[in-house]
């Protein structure tokens, strides 16, 4: 069994209001698509990121830190990273 077979996110793919797909960009962009999803956001809700920047993994837990949202989770799959934020 490999990492990708057991690959579970920390919260049910039900309590996420919003996905943000940003494959195939590079810093700075995941991160200034998730400011905007998260200002569209109202507060409790929950936003899934998608990309493919290895940089997102440092990138997004600075961003919750600064601006005092939750990081639920962050997660490896393949070349894939994925992120869950709630908005604070």
């Amino acid at each position: 069994m490999t990492k990708e077979d057991i690959f579970e996110p920390p919260i049910a793919e039900t309590d996420v209001d919003h996905i943000l797909d940003a494959t195939g960009l590079l810093c700075p962009e995941p991160v200034m698509m998730l400011h905007n999803a998260v200002r569209d956001a109202n507060t409790g809700e929950v936003i899934q990121v998608m990309a493919t920047d290895p940089s997102t993994m440092k990138d997004i837990l600075r961003f919750c830190d600064f601006l005092g949202h939750e990081l639920i989770g962050q997660k490896t799959l393949g070349d894939a990273y994925y992120h869950w934020i709630r908005k604070v």
